[in-house]
């Protein structure tokens, strides 16, 4: 019973030492960086940016998003949940999904605004 106990107590410190500070780290990326993270924004699965490298070719190449997305918020909804304006798109929902952060969000339309 006390080796149950302690593997207990020891997941429980890891979930509140490790865990935050994964967390804290992941706000910490840019939104270059989580954009270009294979395990977080992962935009080049779809896209070329500029930078990048191993881009896909399923979704547009994100250059002049200024011109093509000249309100911002516009651009934050659509990374947000594309399916609102297309349900067929093969973009995952970033925010409705929670695969991202309020901050990861507003971080990589910042990135993906300056394109």
């Amino acid at each position: 019973m006390k080796k149950s106990i302690s593997v207990s107590v020891v997941v429980t410190l890891a979930t509140l030492f490790v865990m935050p500070m994964e967390v804290a780290a992941k706000d910490a990326m840019t939104g270059k960086e989580i954009a270009f993270d294979r395990k977080l924004g992962n935009c080049l699965s779809c896209h070329s940016i500029a930078g990048g490298s191993q881009p896909g070719n399923v979704g547009p190449p994100l250059i002049a998003m200024k011109a093509r997305f000249p309100n911002r918020a516009v651009l934050r909804a659509q990374i947000w949940d594309p399916t609102v304006k297309n349900p067929n798109s093969l973009m995952p929902p970033f925010g409705k999904h929670k695969a991202l952060s309020e901050n990861q969000i507003d971080k990589v339309t910042d990135f993906i605004h300056s394109l």
